[in-house]
């Protein structure tokens, strides 16, 4: 939430920062620009959404399977990979020889 509230304060300055102009055309622009940033960042997605989403529950991260059929399946972390390699067969680790890195333990 802190980047959500970050964001949107430097948004809203932005905007606010054409206020004082004499332009006729870009005042009530970046009036509404700010106040819908403000009403977005503080009054949808700092209350709204959470709210909805602990009256959702579990609903609400549920995906139907007709669409998990057609997303492609992202792997980030690259989890699968590790699945993919039988843990007998992985490769050790390099033993670290005593006395390496230049510090002979005085």
């Amino acid at each position: 939430m802190r980047v959500v509230t970050a964001a949107a304060l430097i948004m809203f300055t932005v905007f606010a920062g054409f206020f004082p102009l004499d332009d006729s055309l870009i005042k009530p622009i970046a009036f509404a620009l700010a106040v819908g940033v403000a009403i977005d960042a503080f009054a949808v997605r700092m209350t709204l959404v959470p709210a909805v989403l602990a009256l959702a529950g579990r609903g609400a991260w549920w995906l139907p399977v007709w669409l998990d059929r057609l997303l492609p399946d992202l792997d980030v972390e690259g989890s699968s990979l590790q699945k993919a390699v039988p843990a007998d067969r992985a490769e050790p680790e390099p033993a670290v020889a005593a006395g390496a890195g230049g510090n002979s333990g005085k």
